[in-house]
């Protein structure tokens, strides 16, 4: 429930609140008034004063956004190395990636997926939160569900969509910057 669902909630459309507006409706017609258009325009004073007043967050952090985007930023060259570090740099020439352990695969797995979840309570800071955590999410589904997948089946047949969820969170990371 957004801010102004629940303002709305709390000002008009709760059985307390409906009924001060119906007496006080009652009222109105009494003297003569459109009862109608002053709640209308109550309601519509409410949602532009609650706009006003409680700000995104990212518009709250000022000038330190931009330790927001530096955060942004290596995150997502965090993943990229981790990505390079496993599969480039760190095997033996002749060691294939069907060879992994699977407890390796796993514990591996279990350390992206924290770490994206404590990421995703910084997604509110950025300046398109929805957006943060749809690709975090999707991420975190694509390339941890699919290494989770693998570990506990040693079944690789879903590996091909793995590169997709690592791409996914590093533009997860990147959207902090935007």
């Amino acid at each position: 429930m957004g801010v102004n669902e629940a303002m709305n909630y709390v000002l008009f459309n709760n059985p307390v609140s409906s009924s001060m507006w119906s007496l006080a409706s009652y009222g109105a017609k009494a003297v003569g008034l459109k009862p109608k258009a002053i709640a209308q325009t109550a309601a519509t004073h409410t949602a532009t004063v609650t706009q006003q007043a409680i700000p995104p967050l990212w518009k709250l952090l000022g000038h330190n956004r931009h330790i927001v985007r530096l955060a942004g930023l290596s995150g997502a060259a965090a993943v990229v190395l981790g990505a390079y570090g496993a599969h480039y740099h760190f095997l033996p020439k002749d060691e294939d990636m069907q060879d992994r352990d699977p407890k390796q695969i796993f514990e591996m797995t279990n350390r992206y997926h924290f770490i994206h979840s404590l990421a995703l309570m910084a997604a509110p800071f950025a300046r398109r939160p929805y957006l943060t955590t749809a690709l975090m999410m999707c991420g975190m589904t694509l390339f941890c569900g699919t290494c989770y997948y693998v570990a506990f089946t040693n079944d690789r047949s879903v590996v091909r969509l793995t590169p997709m969820g690592g791409f996914l969170l590093i533009f997860g990371w990147l959207s902090f910057i935007i």
